[in-house]
């Protein structure tokens, strides 16, 4: 369809939508809210971290040529993951081992997973076939051989990927793209057997970015799998995770703990919080760390709860208030506040990556909240590129994007 034809299809529909929005509750008073999920209600596709509101808002947006959705999308088009060469590099057993240990198929996988998401990106803003047709190559290529994940960092390894494939998966499944029956289904059980398994593993003292990353990969899954029973877990490891990341006061002196945990002297938490003693409203577990796993904690934290909304669950309401402080205390550190004595000593890692954008949308867009140190930090920055892990592109798809 010409970009003239969309924006016509897109003026038709705006009355639909916002008729939708009204009718599903979309705000309240300026508070967006979101009509809860009856118990064994169909699945909204596509709806895992991007809904289609939003896949539309995003094209119109870029057909009109308005920044700073016009420069994301080039970024994205022009980027070694829009190419129409673009060939993956599938592998039979991924091996991930930890630190810059060397690994085999690690960072393939990845970049592949990142290039379907992108191509499914691309065909839904542009409507070209040949990207449609790459993204279901590029699944094709992986569903086709990948039978396992080793090593130390797999459970890392498949939220990291399986989180980007599920995304990618159900834009091309729900938006026409000719997906073959028989590719869908060899997809879905790649799914299960090479991915689910992995991230679904229980990791109570392991960083709590690496549960967070997981559990987003998890209810990615779930959604694209119809299956309850995986989105109902990830909702739980979500429950329980999100207020042992992100300290608020009224948890008391000391940050809770994640269920199963073995962090249970002052002792075994200083050294779990990378030596922090002292807990103010949105350090996190990995402050101390560097800002760069916080960041990953942020992003998926969003992520997870930003699929569960489109899916009628309002994850954000039960964390908005831990959110809002972790957006805007470590976006103050990053964009250079220095950091006083006792947050980590002085000393911080400043190397956060493109993460806020999915948060921001919600707090500023839906909530109509001020998070003034997020949104300059991700103006500045925008717009937000890939980190070649897990996140990418979210300035198009989420930058000023509330559509439920």
């Amino acid at each position: 369809m010409s970009s003239v034809g969309r924006r016509m299809a897109a003026a038709l529909l705006a009355p639909l939508l916002v008729g939708l929005m009204v009718s599903c509750g979309a705000t309240t008073h300026g508070r967006s809210v979101v009509r809860a999920r009856s118990k064994g209600a169909a699945f909204v596709h596509p709806g895992v971290l991007v809904s289609k509101a939003q896949l539309d808002a995003a094209r119109t947006h870029v057909d009109e040529g308005k920044q700073p959705w016009l420069n994301a999308f080039l970024d994205m088009r022009d980027s070694k993951y829009g190419s129409y060469a673009y060939r993956a590099q599938p592998y039979e057993t991924v091996e991930c081992p930890p630190d810059a240990a060397a690994g085999h198929g690690c960072v393939e996988e990845r970049e592949d997973a990142i290039a379907a998401y992108t191509q499914a990106l691309l065909w839904s803003v542009t409507g070209e076939r040949k990207h449609a047709g790459k993204a279901i190559e590029i699944m094709g290529a992986w569903s086709a051989r990948v039978r396992r994940h080793t090593a130390a960092n797999a459970g890392l390894q498949t939220a990291w990927a399986g989180s980007t494939w599920a995304r990618a998966a159900e834009i091309v499944r729900h938006t026409g793209a000719g997906w073959p029956r028989a590719d869908v289904a060899r997809f879905k059980t790649m799914l299960r057997t090479a991915y689910l398994p992995e991230v679904t593993r229980e990791v109570p003292d392991f960083n709590g970015n690496w549960d967070l990353v997981m559990t987003d990969a998890a209810i990615g899954m779930a959604v694209f799998l119809d299956d309850q029973q995986a989105f109902d877990h990830a909702l739980k490891r979500f429950r329980e995770r999100v207020p042992a990341y992100f300290y608020l006061r009224k948890d008391g002196k000391e940050p809770v703990t994640p269920a199963g945990s073995t962090v249970d002297t002052p002792q075994k938490m200083t050294t779990y919080w990378f030596g922090q003693r002292r807990y103010e409203d949105g350090v996190a577990q990995e402050t101390c760390r560097n800002f760069k796993h916080v960041g990953y904690a942020l992003a998926a934290t969003a992520h997870i709860a930003e699929t569960a909304w489109h899916q009628g669950v309002d994850l954000y309401r039960e964390v908005e208030d831990r959110l809002r402080a972790a957006v805007s205390f470590h976006a103050r550190y990053q964009s250079g506040e220095p950091a006083p004595r006792w947050l980590c000593g002085g000393r911080i890692d400043r190397n956060m990556g493109p993460d806020l954008e999915v948060a921001l949308n919600h707090l500023e867009g839906r909530l109509g909240d001020r998070v003034p140190a997020a949104r300059t930090y991700a103006e500045r920055t925008r717009p937000a590129g890939t980190d070649d892990l897990f996140v990418a592109w979210e300035t198009l798809t989420h930058a000023g994007n509330p559509a439920a």
